[in-house]
C-alpha cells in the first residue's frame, strides 16, 4: 500500500496532510522537523517523502540524510510556502504514475529476460535429449525415460512459444 511522509514545519501541515490523504487516497504522515522526519524513516517504508524547500535549504547536510535513509522512497522536493493542496496533490500523482511506469516497464523487461533464457534452456534441453535418444545401445528403461524428457521439453517448448 502507498503512504507518503511530508517533512514541513508549516502551520497547518497536518490540515494539508488530511486534505492530501483525502484526495489522493492514501494515508499521508508529517513530521515537523529532518530529525522527526528520520526517525520516521528509520520506523517504516513509505512510497514518497516529500520535504519541504525550507528545511531542505536550511540543512543541505540533513536534507542529504534524508534523501539517504529514503529507501525506495520518491523523493520530492517542494516549496510549501508557495504551494498549495491542490499542487501537491498534482504532483504526488504524477510522481506514482511515472513510477508506476517505471515499474510496469521493468517488469516487462524482466518476464522477456526470463522468457528468453527458459527458451534457450528448453531447447537445450529438447537437443540434448533428442541426441541421446539416437545413440547405439541404450537400456529399455534409459530409453523410455530419455523419451519421457524428451517429450516434456517439447510439450513445455510449445507452451513457452503460444505465451509469447
Amino acid at each position: 500500500m502507498h503512504s507518503m511522509l511530508m517533512i514541513t514545519s508549516i502551520l497547518g501541515a497536518d490540515n494539508c496532510a488530511a486534505a492530501l490523504a483525502n484526495q489522493l487516497g492514501l494515508p499521508v504522515e508529517t513530521a515537523g522537523s529532518r530529525k522527526e522526519g528520520l526517525a520516521r524513516l528509520r520506523r517504516r517504508e513509505y512510497t514518497i517523502v516529500v520535504v519541504d524547500d525550507a528545511i531542505a535549504d536550511s540543512d543541505p547536510e540533513g536534507a542529504e540524510l534524508l534523501w539517504k535513509h529514503a529507501g525506495l522512497a520518491i523523493p520530492l522536493q517542494l516549496n510549501f510556502a508557495i504551494s498549495g493542496t491542490t499542487r501537491l496533490a498534482r504532483e504526488v500523482r504524477a510522481v506514482l504514475a511515472r513510477r508506476g511506469q517505471e515499474q510496469s516497464l521493468a517488469m516487462r523487461a524482466a518476464a522477456v529476460a526470463v522468457e528468453s533464457k527458459l527458451r534457450d534452456t528448453v531447447t537445450g534441453l529438447l537437443l540434448h535429449s533428442q541426441l541421446a535418444l539416437n545413440e547405439p545401445s541404450l537400456s529399455p528403461e534409459l530409453l523410455a525415460k530419455l523419451k519421457t524428457v524428451a517429450e516434456l521439453a517439447g510439450t513445455l517448448q510449445l507452451q513457452l512459444g503460444h505465451a509469447g
